[in-house]
């Protein structure tokens, strides 16, 4: 046995190109229906994690599942705003903690997200060098999201354009950073957070004038009428906010007005939540309340299903794959008649024989079947880590 095993890895080893081809083929036809379910499972994992650890969310009325990626992990579309006011509500119900998003807006890439303290509560976010929000312009920003911009505590981030060319002469801001956030190993890693009123400045609703009563300004001025001062083309919104500056800033009309994405709602128990969830029954109420595990199992129904199709594709192209390498064998068989009745001139027996032509098959497949395990391993190992770059 020894021998056989002997005699067919020298063959093989002397045929290398074709020996390489067989082995790849057999590792393929093994690890792709293996390493793909495998991706699809980690995927479905940190897709329903995320989702499980976010109890209800309150948008506007649209598509439930728009609603869950851009206030879960931030991508996608922009669901259709809704009000602040729609937190106000949450809150007041005594039903659950309402935290808003306004998830707007990028900065080279990264999403900002506006929210407000209580968010890094609860996704148990904590600040690894310099500081939290303190004061409007602030931002913190992901692990992930700090490492590409290559910025840190004291830098700055600029919020990029929505569109090249902006009428509403909305300016980007040109943000402080106070803290990078440590990593989490979730979406919030390249997110860039900043507080509520902050976003509102991006999106041009809250915004700071030159103080046009001041002599120094008089060159700005073009009305003066009965202690109404009205400027000229030449004042324009401040584009980065300082401590010299940020008395300037001022809001316009009622706050419960301003827009915002969604509300994460946190209700102490299931009851209240239950309760809440009734309360945005109505089909007037132009808002809807959403639980994301429902949706987010929702899309991995369909994605699963997608995923049977892939590995019957997969499996059928295997099989025509391992055909093709019997085909080589028996080809190889044929071609080897020579060699084969020369072992039988030199003594060599007929099992013996057919020892070391099965050898060399079994040592294929070993080989093909161990290196396809050791690609699942791999993928099992950092599989995850690409599955975060892609999605996240």
């Amino acid at each position: 046995m020894t021998d056989a095993l002997y005699l067919a890895w020298r063959y093989l080893a002397y045929h290398k190109v074709k020996t390489a081809i067989l082995v790849t083929s057999i590792t393929l036809i093994v690890f792709l229906p293996v390493g793909l379910r495998v991706l699809v499972r980690q995927s479905e994992a940190q897709l329903t994690a995320r989702a499980a650890a976010t109890p209800l969310l309150v948008g506007a009325k649209g598509s439930p599942l728009e609603l869950a990626l851009n206030s879960l992990y931030f991508e996608g579309d922009v669901p259709e705003p809704t009000r602040y006011a729609q937190a106000i509500r949450v809150d007041t119900s005594g039903l659950a903690l309402a935290i808003p998003l306004y998830v707007r807006f990028e900065a080279q890439g990264h999403p900002i997200v506006g929210t407000t303290l209580e968010y890094f509560a609860f996704r148990g976010l904590r600040v690894a060098s310099g500081s939290g929000l303190t004061m409007l312009g602030d931002c913190v920003l992901g692990a992930r999201a700090a490492e590409v911009l290559g910025v840190g505590p004291g830098d700055r981030v600029i919020s990029s354009p929505e569109s090249v060319f902006d009428l509403a002469g909305v300016y980007p801001l040109r943000m402080h950073v106070r803290g990078v956030l440590e990593f989490s190993d979730g979406p919030d890693d390249l997110a860039i957070f900043v507080d509520l009123k902050t976003a509102w400045v991006i999106a041009g609703l809250v915004h700071g004038h030159v103080d046009l009563s001041a002599p120094a300004a008089a060159g700005q001025v073009l009305q003066r009428d009965s202690g109404n001062v009205v400027g000229n083309a030449s004042v324009v919104q401040y584009q980065e906010i300082t401590a010299d500056n940020l008395g300037e800033f001022h809001f316009h009309g009622d706050q419960g007005e301003y827009p915002i994405t969604a509300v994460i709602a946190v209700p102490p128990d299931q009851r209240d939540g239950t309760i809440l969830r009734g309360r945005y029954s109505s089909p007037d109420d132009p808002v809807q309340i959403i639980e994301p595990t429902a949706i987010i199992d929702e899309l991995l129904d369909t994605v699963l299903t997608v995923q049977t199709f892939v590995i019957a594709a997969v499996v059928v192209v295997g099989s025509s794959t391992l055909a093709t390498a019997i085909l080589v064998f028996m080809l190889s068989l044929r071609l080897r008649r020579r060699e084969i009745e020369t072992m039988r001139k030199i003594g060599g027996a007929r099992a013996s024989i057919g020892w070391v032509m099965v050898s060399e098959i079994v040592v294929v497949l070993v080989v093909g079947v161990v290196l396809a395990g050791g690609l699942t391993v791999v993928t099992s190992r950092f599989g995850s880590a690409a599955i975060r770059a892609v999605i996240f």
